[in-house]
């Protein structure tokens, strides 16, 4: 399959919290790209880990990532602690890695040809996933301002947690994800 002509690619990293959901998502309404939230498929495979514990295994989510539709990540399900840290324990997996890979290039190269493009967010889609992004950026913030977001965030869904544990679990989160062995978070010079 050949990649279509004239298409625009964006590719956004950041650490979590950051904002570049939104802006991905601003950018995406703005220039009619399909948006990729590519935290959600790795929240999906936790998903499906924690329900599938006797059958999870690289088939069952080859499969399930080949059929996925993006209303499938769109699943509050999705949103719980406890799925948050089942996907950070299978983001580490260089397999599913490479399975996930595979979608977010279909999903960046072949987009629907309603949309003039893709944009995706995440922490590796420049380093790795969509090196040769037409456009590329880099979003931070302090640790404080983006654990004072994801702590309204938190609230605003009713969850009991304090300041305190936000800011320590981004810390945690950080460290993770800019040490981890495949796709670490980092800036590159062209973002």
């Amino acid at each position: 399959m050949r990649k279509r002509k004239n298409i625009i690619t964006v590719a956004i990293d950041s650490p979590a919290a950051a904002g570049a959901g939104t802006q991905a998502k601003l950018i995406s309404k703005y220039y009619n790209l399909h948006h990729l939230d590519t935290g959600k498929i790795y929240r999906y495979i936790g998903f499906l880990r924690l329900i599938n514990q006797k059958n999870f295994n690289y088939k069952l989510i080859r499969k399930k990532v080949k059929n996925l539709k993006i209303k499938n990540l769109k699943n509050r399900n999705l949103l719980s602690d406890e799925v948050a840290v089942s996907a950070s324990v299978i983001a580490k997996d260089k397999k599913i890695r490479n399975i996930v890979h595979q979608f977010q290039q279909k999903f960046a190269y072949f987009p629907p040809k309603k949309y003039a493009g893709s944009v995706l967010d995440g922490r590796d889609i420049i380093t790795v996933q969509v090196k040769n992004a037409m456009f590329k950026f880099f979003i931070t913030a302090s640790l404080k301002e983006r654990a004072i977001r994801r702590f309204k965030e938190y609230k605003s869904l009713n969850k009991k947690i304090t300041y305190g544990e936000v800011l320590k679990s981004l810390k945690n989160r950080d460290k993770s994800d800019k040490e981890r062995k495949h796709g670490p978070l980092k800036k590159t010079k062209d973002s």
